[in-house]
């Protein structure tokens, strides 16, 4: 009887620290996500998630499956130890990336027509001397 008292008190303590740990990683999501001035609807759809989806996270209402957490530290310019919490290494260097991203994720949404425009804008600009 004692020692599933004992158990049980470990599992709630477990289970405290691992809540603890998700809040702390969505809240450092959030905070990474706002430095790089994106919105959770654009970070959602620069790895393919709805912005619901990284809000739950942000909030740790849901769990990251370890595969996400490598495509969230990448779409954020930091490492996964970073990301993580494991590590005190500063973001990665990304230049002008953050506002790139904000314009891409707008040329998504555009029908592909204009993208086509877009797009050989682009490269025009890029291949032209």
């Amino acid at each position: 009887m004692m020692q599933e008292t004992v158990k049980e008190e470990r599992i709630e303590e477990v289970m405290l620290d691992r809540n603890s740990y998700v809040r702390e990683l969505g809240d450092r999501i959030c905070r990474l996500r706002k430095e790089q001035g994106i919105s959770q609807r654009q970070l959602g759809e620069m790895i393919g998630l709805s912005q619901q989806m990284i809000a739950d996270f942000e909030v740790g209402r849901r769990n990251i499956p370890v595969w996400r957490a490598f495509d969230l530290a990448e779409a954020l310019g930091v490492s996964v130890e970073t990301l993580l919490g494991t590590s005190d290494a500063k973001p990665l260097k990304r230049g002008p990336a953050p506002k790139l991203q904000k314009l891409l994720a707008e040329v998504v949404r555009l029908p592909k027509s204009r993208q086509r425009f877009v797009t050989e804008m682009l490269e025009h600009a890029l291949h032209s001397g």
